[in-house]
């Protein structure tokens, strides 16, 4: 009996088939950068003072600027030792029956008491529209900022197990294809939301079919392609959510509107509803169900595109991840070194997201030029995922995890305490951090399932990788919170995170050149592992003498 992987060497591993659906769905990375980081352009604070009408009319009649009636309604308050205008306090003064004076010396009011704002705010606007200036989400309702973010996270928790779900019921196509209907409904409701709460809503159901669907990509082109490329498709794949990162800047330039900035990130969904023509489902999955003739006719065209003639030994074609093991979570706590996986694994599923989101978002309230920014930030990337393909089989997987997670800690600690005269260096030092967690980021999708055995692999990705989503949920209101006590108390916290999740790594074993695991006993006694190999090894060189096959285990 043949399987699939026997018949893509045939069909072609990487051919020109596998190319093109490849390409169309690297497409598929990059409009969820926006959904994902869009916040810092959406949700922008600006500069903001309580609004007071007979002020504001008072201003009008005197010509005076909008600082100076600022000065006259904002008391000057001491900022973590800097003298600044409040934001949520106002005098208390009747413009009705105050002097007509129209020199604003002669009008100050320091001596006037404080209260809170009553009749909204005044924005310092620079051209951009966002919801936290529509909605008034300032001062005391600061926070729910942080929840608009939060309620993506929960969205791409809840989305990712379910379309998972549903890919593996219904098949990867379909699942792929139900989930940019749903991106294109819920985004365009995004975009027109007439108040905060459905806004909430309409965000939450938004990440419900964003990452599902990127997910169920992932999965589609590393099935159709052999072993030896499915590492490469993977990272190249992630890749092209930096390229994403890169757009989203320039998008946001001349979109200043954040609902028109929405429509615009929610089009390529739409657009990715025509993929129903032009990729196929996945061979693999049809087999698992039992489909076989649907399977054999996909991968014959698959053949066919690719310039190829397959053998007679296609209509032996077989299901190749049949198993009838059953999982449970369990499997994955019950002995000590599986539970040593999962909770290493989880740690850091949990930091790459906490880390790589609040370094982002961080860039909207440094209060210096976020377009430019967010370029520069987003231009580290790329060297990420060129750093992964070079090190990882020449020194292995531990190594490169464990000292990205480091410079990444180091970076956020150094910047934190690098005065802001020094613009240049704290901007050079925290894009070190970025590229550091952007390799964080995309290692530990592909070391997680080598440290599985093939059983309860892709249950055991997906229950760490729920920690992402996790962290993702709390990276908001650690920044932002945490940015009103102090502006680089975040970056201390996300340092030690990224300390504890590199030394941790440390302590799990290398995979490079390593069998992928089949029973949880692999994983357990790995010295079994090697002895079952070497004893292969040997038997074959017995049968082949004169081969040279003793040098050709690594």
């Amino acid at each position: 009996m043949a399987t699939f992987d026997d018949i893509l060497e045939e069909a072609g591993k990487f051919g020109r088939c596998q190319k093109r659906i490849f390409a169309l769905l690297c497409m598929v990375s990059m409009p969820w950068a926006g959904v994902y980081v869009g916040i810092v352009f959406q949700g922008f604070t600006p500069d903001h003072w309580c609004r007071d009408s007979a002020a504001v009319q008072r201003r009008e009649a005197c010509g005076w600027s909008r600082e100076e009636s600022r000065s006259l309604t904002a008391p000057l308050l001491n900022i973590s030792g800097v003298l600044q205008r409040s934001s949520c306090l106002r005098y208390e003064v009747d413009w009705n029956v105050t002097e007509s004076s129209c020199d604003p010396r002669e009008t100050e009011r320091g001596a006037n008491p404080t209260a809170g704002c009553t009749e909204g705010w005044e924005y310092d606007y620079d051209g951009r529209q966002s919801f936290v200036t529509e909605f008034d989400l300032v001062c005391s309702d600061g926070w729910l900022v942080d929840l608009y973010q939060a309620t993506l996270n929960v969205g791409f928790l809840i989305g990712s197990i379910a379309i998972g779900y549903l890919a593996d019921r219904f098949g990867r196509k379909m699942s792929f294809l139900m989930s940019n209907v749903l991106n294109g409904i819920a985004g365009i409701l995004v975009a027109v939301a007439p108040n905060y709460i459905s806004l909430l809503v309409f965000r939450t159901l938004y990440g419900f079919g964003v990452k599902g669907g990127w997910v169920a990509g992932y999965v589609l082109i590393t099935e159709i392609v052999g072993v030896e490329f499915r590492r490469t498709v993977g990272v190249i794949y992630q890749m092209f959510f930096s390229v994403g990162i890169l757009i989203l800047p320039l998008l946001a330039y001349f979109i200043t509107d954040w609902r028109w900035l929405q429509v615009v990130i929610t089009v390529p969904y739409i657009l990715f509803l025509s993929y129903y023509w032009f990729i196929p489902e996945s061979p693999r999955w049809l087999l698992s169900q039992n489909r076989k003739s649907k399977a054999v006719k996909i991968t014959k065209d698959m053949a066919k595109e690719n310039r190829k003639t397959l053998s007679k030994m296609i209509e032996t074609l077989s299901d190749d991840n049949a198993d009838s093991s059953t999982t449970s979570f369990m499997d994955l706590i019950r002995t000590p070194k599986m539970r040593k996986h999962t909770l290493i694994l989880s740690f850091n599923w949990f930091t790459s997201a906490v880390v790589y989101q609040g370094l982002i978002m961080r860039l909207g309230i440094l209060g210096g030029n976020v377009y430019i920014d967010f370029l520069i930030s987003g231009l580290v990337e790329f060297p990420a995922a060129f750093l992964i393909l070079f090190t990882i089989e020449r020194i292995g997987r531990r190594l490169p995890f464990a000292t990205a997670n480091i410079v990444a800690g180091a970076s956020c600690f150094i910047t934190a305490f690098i005065p802001d005269r020094m613009f240049w260096f704290k901007t050079v030092v925290a894009c070190v951090g970025r590229l550091g967690i952007t390799m964080t980021f995309e290692m530990v999708v592909f070391v997680n399932t080598e440290l599985y055995p093939t059983f309860v692999r892709n249950f055991g990705v997906s229950v760490c990788s729920t920690l992402c989503d996790v962290g993702g949920i709390v990276a908001p209101f650690l920044l932002y919170r945490l940015a009103v006590v102090w502006l680089e108390l975040p970056l201390i916290i996300f340092g030690c995170l990224a300390f504890v999740a590199g030394g941790l790594v440390l302590l799990l074993p290398e995979t490079r050149g390593v069998p992928l695991p089949d029973t949880i006993d692999d994983i357990e006694f790995p010295e079994r592992v090697k002895e079952k190999t070497k004893l292969q090894t040997q038997q074959l060189a017995n049968l082949l003498p004169n081969s040279n096959v003793s040098s050709c285990k690594e």
